[in-house]
């Protein structure tokens, strides 16, 4: 681990998506064309110093930000419902252009490519499921060490990739766990992942009045107020100062390595905003939680390093940091240094996670992971802090509430299923529901069944 005794912020802007001038058959019947996730996800809303830095590290203009901002939303929409439809076939989806112009879906199964391409997506056919990779994935983390510290599934070349420090380390784990080497792709990587060390998101905070991190994303449990970060930045009971220096708060609970989580309840001082700090310290809002899909941009922002974008590389990446092996990450070509650990990742105004660690440094570029928000908001009953938005029309005067199962602050999984006004409803893409965002108002969230 890192530490460093400067101020950290990170915030970080991930979007996934692509905008599709219509959908075919089924898909086109549970996708109403509108509101469009586009929409729903406001990306409309990406304050001018995120595009700048879209613009700066993926060479964009204002306009073609925008643009692949809402690309990316409507592509995440159309493959998790590519992804419901088919089912144990799906091996995965990722956007690609510019502008993110172009959805790739692949599947095991020759007869779904009409129905791919028929949702406007490009199918490509492969021999290999998601969900046999990521089982390979799995029984290579029990034994992966120091000099294999990185594994995720590939879906672009339908392969699982093993990044080794030291030449022949992944042979030797494949050799071990009885992995076909046909499976995997090892590539060689000069410098292994570590945490980065270091209430609005990216703003620093100290722990015990020394080692720094990042606030991830500000969050209420009750009327507690506090934020969620990097479970390497502390464990429960450490004591946080603010950037100020001023006493903040104490952590409630950590898990590290496993996972890299963490969430921390601040003091009466301290109220927790819908934002995370910007370009020139500027607020971005935040309005959700809805994770986006490979290939997407994604952005970051440090008191280290200042604002830095990519694109997401990978989920449910495993690391081994010499503390121990974390999985469930997002990998990213984003660059961080020492001091953003446990900063905000966001996608237009989606919060994504928060910053775990990386390699390189954004002089001469590198990679980092974060661990996503959602399961941190779920482990802990925690309700992510946004801003105001259209709540919808709500029901008539005299009209009943439409009851069911689906409530307001659960965080739902991709597959997780509610009824609301007496229809069933399925999760399409993981996030924390808010008002305004019942089932039959947000189809890039949810598909009638």
């Amino acid at each position: 681990m890192l530490k460093r005794h400067a101020r950290a912020a990170c915030t970080a802007l991930a979007a996934a998506g692509l905008l599709l001038a219509g959908t075919g058959g089924a898909i086109a019947d549970s996708a109403p064309a509108t509101p469009s996730a586009a929409t729903t996800l406001r990306t409309a809303d990406a304050p001018p110093e995120l595009l700048a830095a879209m613009g700066r590290d993926l060479g964009l203009t204002p306009t073609q930000a925008e643009a692949r901002l809402a690309h990316e939303a409507e592509a995440g929409a159309t493959a998790a419902r590519l992804r419901d439809r088919l089912g144990a076939a799906f091996a995965g989806a990722w956007v690609d252009g510019a502008d993110a112009g172009t959805l790739t879906v692949a599947t095991t199964r020759a007869a779904d490519t009409a129905a791919i391409r028929a949702a406007g997506a490009r199918a490509k056919l492969v021999t290999r499921t998601l969900a046999a990779l990521d089982a390979d994935r799995a029984v290579l983390d029990r034994a992966a060490g120091p000099a294999t510290p990185v594994r995720y599934v590939d879906p672009r070349s339908n392969t699982l990739v093993v990044e080794e420090t030291e030449a022949g380390a992944a042979a030797a784990l494949l050799a071990a766990t009885g992995t076909d080497p046909g499976r995997v792709t090892v590539v060689r990587i000069a410098e292994a992942p570590r945490p980065l060390y270091d209430l609005r998101g990216g703003d620093a905070y100290y722990m015990n009045g020394s080692g720094r991190c990042s606030v991830g994303f500000p969050v209420t449990k009750g009327s507690t107020h506090g934020f969620a970060t990097a479970g390497h930045c502390g464990r429960a009971g450490t004591t946080t100062s603010g950037f100020n220096q001023v006493a903040q708060g104490s952590f409630q609970a950590s898990v590290f390595p496993g996972n890299d989580m963490a969430w921390v309840a601040a003091n009466t001082q301290w109220t927790s905003t819908p934002y995370v700090k910007g370009s020139g310290g500027a607020n971005t809002q935040v309005t959700g939680s809805v994770l986006q899909p490979v290939g997407a941009s994604v952005c970051r922002s440090g008191s280290t390093t200042g604002w830095h974008c990519g694109t997401i590389q990978q989920h449910n990446t495993s690391v081994t940091y010499p503390e121990g092996t974390i999985s469930g990450v997002t990998r990213t070509t984003v660059c961080a240094e020492p001091g953003d650990s446990g900063g905000s990742y966001i996608s237009g105004s989606q919060a994504q996670g928060v910053t775990s660690g990386g390699s390189g440094n954004c002089s001469s570029g590198g990679t980092t992971f974060f661990q996503p928000l959602n399961p941190i908001l779920s482990a802990y009953g925690l309700t992510l802090k946004v801003s105001g938005g259209d709540p919808g029309p709500g029901p008539g005067p005299g009209e009943p509430e439409p009851g069911g199962t689906w409530k307001a602050g659960t965080v739902y999984a991709a597959g997780a299923t509610v009824t609301h006004g007496g229809a069933t409803y399925r999760c399409l893409q993981g996030h924390q529901a808010q008002p305004g965002w019942e089932p039959p108002n947000v189809p890039a969230l949810w598909q009638r069944v």
